[in-house]
């Protein structure tokens, strides 16, 4: 079932110990580099990863902010600057008043080039992990790239070149242990659920990315992390729900591979129906993602690839967005900035589109390969997985 812990964990990024209803918290500090511009608190809300605006303030003169709202249990809250795309920071709300200072150096860089957060323990724990795991995860990154320099070189390989390549892939290795190995360390030891949840769904959209060659927590060790989080924490509603879903889908039948493809139309772009049957005679990979989704857009490179790979071999994918109503600028401004050059449907109702259901889908990016007679042969392919899977199946 890696097609749900993946949409689970896509969307983790949102819980923690419970406060009774009613309560609030507020972030405030400075924003140092940036004038004129409107800060936002944003709620990460269960069972979505569409962020939630609960509150703005326009900066002052000298940078300064408050923000507040009520909080019914802990979560994790995103404070957003202006127009830009990712937030400058998240904090928990395991404190009733949170100290956060954003610092942007010159150019106003969509990421800030550093914060300080005070007032909340769970906040620090996570800046300190952030710090750590994204300056490994970085060292990881510039290793995979040079193991691919030189496996793409043309040629018969020298000794000398063979032996890098094992150097480097020791190194490798060894560095995904080491991330993993923190990882584990560090979710045994969190005392915040919000904040074990967040480190988890961050991890694990990290470990779907091939760039970075990392090895994500299998099924049952996530299952086993959520139950043991229930048990600690029993009056948690976030937590219950996310464990109550987790067993009712291992419980659930094994995925749609082997079936007929569940038939659907939805307008492109420009309005006009397109149907599933109209794809037949071909295989075509229906993409599920949305532009709001951040593991779909971390994804959408992959799907790229394998498309200009794999489209001279009686292949195409057919992107279905699940954005939101009204949302269909952001739907494709999403299509443009990835180089999605394939077709693109949906009827812009979120969760309610008729989809979700026909195809059993509870967390994106998620995916079906259907063959050129209608039938699903395989689903939630990603990474590496997908070009692999590609090549074993299509015609040459």
């Amino acid at each position: 079932m890696k097609r749900f812990y993946s949409g689970v964990l896509a969307v983790v990024v949102l819980l923690s110990c419970g406060k009774k209803q009613g309560n609030s918290f507020s972030v405030s500090g400075k924003i140092t580099g940036i004038s004129k511009a409107t800060v936002y608190l944003e709620e990460v809300p269960m069972a979505t990863m569409q962020r939630q605006v609960v509150d703005s303030a326009v900066l002052g003169k000298d940078g300064v902010y408050t923000l507040q709202t009520a909080a019914a249990e802990e979560k994790i809250y995103n404070i957003r600057v202006g127009q830009q795309q990712y937030p400058a920071a998240s904090v928990i709300n395991d404190a009733a008043d949170i100290t956060l200072n954003i610092f942007y150096g010159a150019g106003n860089s969509q990421l800030p080039d550093r914060y300080e957060v005070s007032g909340s323990e769970a906040s620090q724990a996570l800046q300190q992990y952030m710090l750590r795991f994204n300056t490994e995860l970085q060292q990881a990154f510039l290793l995979r790239r040079l193991t691919d320099s030189v496996e793409t070189l043309s040629g018969v390989r020298t000794s000398a070149q063979n032996s890098l390549l094992q150097t480097q892939a020791t190194q490798l290795r060894q560095k995904a242990d080491s991330l993993y190995s923190y990882t584990q360390s560090t979710l045994t030891s969190c005392k915040s659920p919000a904040l074990t949840m967040m480190i988890l769904g961050y991890y694990q959209n990290m470990a779907g990315n091939p760039a970075f060659g990392l090895r994500g927590f299998d099924n049952t060790e996530v299952a086993n992390l959520v139950t043991s989080l229930a048990r600690r924490f029993p009056t948690h509603q976030g937590i219950r729900a996310v464990d109550a879903i987790i067993k009712q889908q291992q419980q659930a039948p094994q995925g749609l591979t082997g079936q007929t493809a569940p038939e659907f139309s939805l307008p492109d772009p420009n309005g006009k129906l397109i149907s599933l049957r109209s794809f037949r005679g071909q295989y075509v990979l229906v993409d599920f993602w949305a532009s709001w989704c951040k593991p779909c857009r971390m994804e959408n490179p992959v799907v790229v690839k394998a498309y200009q790979q794999f489209k001279n071999r009686n292949f195409t994918v057919l992107g279905v967005s699940l954005d939101q109503p009204g949302a269909k600028d952001d739907w494709m401004n999403a299509v443009m900035k990835d180089g999605l050059t394939w077709t693109q449907v949906s009827d812009l109702k979120f969760w309610d589109s008729a989809v979700v259901s026909l195809y059993q889908i509870s967390g994106i990016p998620y995916n079906v390969l259907i063959d050129p007679q209608g039938k699903i042969v395989a689903e939630s392919l990603r990474g590496d997985d997908l070009s692999a899977t590609l090549d074993k199946l299509l015609p040459r």
